[in-house]
């Protein structure tokens, strides 16, 4: 009836994951009490869970990324300590097994449910306004991307209270992770959160990709676009691209584990290494889908708080696309030792190498762009320059990677790991605190606390080269990475240093909270009613703060690049002619409906409940098909109300 779900499923006898457990569980039900004592369903209903506003899902997606990146967060503390006093013969407080799920489930969470929805909720909030259009091509489908890829962050976090996480790395690896080495539930609850979750994210690239080529203002040519929708572009193409491979290569592994298929089981004929070429098609791929909205979201800060147009604006283009195109030409130099051969391994270093230097134009070009600028050194701006400085470095370390003989020598060591996290940190995160910051104002309507924003900013860079500078030496001394404990007492100090850094990083974290708290308490006094708090230069700053539903009364008439900027400089205000009616898609309850099932379809599957999984499935597809033949998806906003809409928004302009 339950498949192989029974009462040793909890993890009554391990103290460390039931309390995780109970704290997480007592968490949502004090969630759930509260909303249901103030009363808040119907308003969180109608307006956020069932909101197909592009708006609104970016500012979701943020909203899981940043519950995510505390949850993923703690796993990093915990393997640090961990580190930090498991030396020689001592064991540390985590046993093998425990430290295994949680460094599998902080790359899975980081990467899948942190990164991604920070940089696809930035690029759903901000491009349609960018764009100077109303919403996304297919707004439905929007919410149910958001839906899936919650989903699959729920299934995540469900292990840590019903059975257990993959203890295979964050990217699986076979035969670690067929069903001989693996037998527990561990890898199914990795598949399908990341299934799912994975659908959810091609379906918005694709929406992402056909909204910024079919759906732009009258007269935003291509070279009109701004610099983050360039990116957002080539970013959800690359999604478009990559994805499919990562669904086919997690639907052969599941195949191996449920129905004794051979695909990369290397005695029944399969090949494992076409698991890792597969996996790193699409890996690398990634590295270049979280990173290249976050070279999208410098562009815009550079330029706004520098007071001038971004250097060389054709360049960035040329640059960005030919990262693009690039990203599926090195994923060899990830696995330069497996024994490709000596020609094949040039090949990948060379292109490893030439890479480099379109990310290097973009460098000069934010360099040149600060130059002579009127600075103005507000906390996105602190990210930024503290991403320039930092992702050289990175840069760097990776085109030595690049070289095979070099990789041969610090391939599997703490050098990498010390390496991936220079980039990821360096650039993707510090672009979504940046972004965050920036664009804050615009959906909420009030600016953040500056003072705590550059405690957050100066937490995370002093953080972040305590905690990982020291691994750069532990790498070039021969530490290994994925240790549990190692037995050369040498090593302690730097893991201790490294361990200070996290808890600094853990500062700002906790920076960012309180800057969020604050702000919100005294957002009467912070409020924007200009619209533009930055004096910026792009379309999404021309509307209220928040943007009505509706995004433009009037879609902007572009006639250059940066194009409100170029409004400003003419002084224009609002067309005066009647404002026509406009319709607007309903609200849908369809993605949050879809992905409940999909939830119960996943954890069915996971189980082996069949019963429930085929129940799920069916509900599911009844689901989409039921609202896929609704005959009233629109409502009509009339001209009148848009013009008393328009009247009250120009008002604190004009009375300014």
């Amino acid at each position: 009836m339950l498949g192989k779900l029974s009462w040793d499923a909890i993890p009554f006898g391990q103290p460390i994951p039931m309390a995780a457990s109970l704290f997480i569980v007592l968490g949502v039900l004090v969630v759930l009490v509260l909303v249901t004592w103030k009363g808040w369903w119907p308003y969180l209903w109608r307006e956020w869970l069932t909101s197909v506003d592009h708006k609104r899902i970016g500012v979701m997606y943020v909203l899981l990324a940043l519950v995510l990146l505390l949850r993923g967060f703690i796993d990093a503390i915990m393997m640090r300590t961990q580190l930090a006093v498991a030396a020689g013969g001592a064991q540390g407080y985590l046993p093998p097994e425990h430290y295994d799920q949680i460094f599998s489930a902080h790359g899975t969470i980081m990467i899948f449910f942190m990164a991604m929805p920070f940089m696809v909720g930035l690029m759903n909030f901000v491009v349609p306004l960018q764009l100077g259009v109303r919403d996304v091509a297919f707004p439905v489908l929007n919410a149910i991307s958001f839906w899936l890829t919650a989903s699959g962050a729920l299934l995540v976090n469900i292990s840590l209270v019903v059975g257990e996480f993959a203890r295979t790395g964050w990217l699986a690896y076979p035969p670690l992770s067929e069903l001989q080495f693996s037998p527990g539930v561990g890898v199914d609850y990795y598949l399908w959160a990341l299934q799912i979750s994975g659908i959810g994210t091609l379906l918005a690239g694709i929406n992402m990709v056909t909204t910024i080529l079919k759906l732009r203002a009258p007269g935003m040519t291509y070279m009109r676009m701004p610099v983050f929708c360039w990116t957002a572009l080539t970013s959800s193409m690359l999604i478009v691209a990559a994805f499919p491979i990562l669904t086919a290569t997690f639907g052969m592994l599941l195949l191996d584990r449920y129905v004794g298929m051979h695909f990369f089981t290397n005695d029944g004929g399969g090949n494992f290494m076409m698991y890792i070429n597969l996996i790193w098609a699409w890996g690398h791929p990634e590295v270049y889908i979280l990173v290249l909205p976050a070279f999208g979201i410098f562009s815009e800060v550079i330029a706004t708080f520098a007071g001038k147009a971004l250097f060389g604006y054709r360049s960035m283009v040329l640059a960005t696309l030919a990262i693009c195109v690039l990203s599926f030409m090195v994923w060899l130099h990830h696995f330069f030792t497996m024994g490709a051969g000596a020609d094949v391994n040039a090949v990948f270093g060379i292109m490893s190498m030439i890479i480099a230097i379109p990310t290097g134009v973009k460098l000069f070009n934010w360099l040149f762009t600060l130059y002579r600028g009127r600075l103005r050194f507000e906390v996105p701006l602190l990210w930024a320059i503290g991403f320039m400085v930092t992702f050289v470095v990175g840069g760097l370390t990776g085109v030595l990677m690049a070289v095979p003989p070099a990789d041969f020598v610090l391939h599997n060591s703490l050098f990498l790991v010390a390496h991936f996290h220079n980039v990821i940190i360096g650039a993707v995160v510090f672009g979504a605190m940046a972004g965050y910051y920036y664009w804050f104002p615009k959906a909420f309507g009030f600016t953040l606390d500056k003072r705590l924003g550059a405690v957050s900013f100066w937490c995370w860079l002093i953080g972040f080269y305590l905690a990982f500078t020291p691994l750069y030496v532990l790498g070039l001394l021969g530490m290994t990475r994925r240790m549990q404990h190692y037995a050369e007492p040498s090593w302690q100090p730097y893991l201790i240093v490294a361990e200070v850094g996290a808890l600094i990083i853990l500062g700002g974290i906790v920076a960012t909270i309180a800057q969020l708290v604050v702000s919100i308490r005294t957002r009467e006094r912070r409020r924007d009613l200009t619209g533009d708090p930055w004096n910026a230069r792009t379309l999404e700053w021309s509307t209220a703060s928040p943007p009505p539903a509706y995004n433009f009364a009037v879609l902007p008439q572009v006639e250059s690049l940066d194009a409100f900027w170029a409004m400003k400089q003419r002084g224009l205000r609002a067309p005066a002619e009647e404002y026509e009616s406009i319709e607007m898609p309903r609200n849908s309850p369809n993605g949050f409906v879809t992905a409940f099932f999909a939830v119960v379809t996943g954890f069915a599957m996971i189980w082996h409940i069949w019963w429930m999984a085929i129940l799920g499935l069916t509900c599911a597809v009844l689901t989409l098909l039921a609202f896929g033949w609704m005959e009233r998806v629109e409502d009509q906003v009339s001209g009148e109300q848009l013009a008393e809409a328009e009247r009250a928004r120009l008002r604190p302009m004009d009375a300014a």
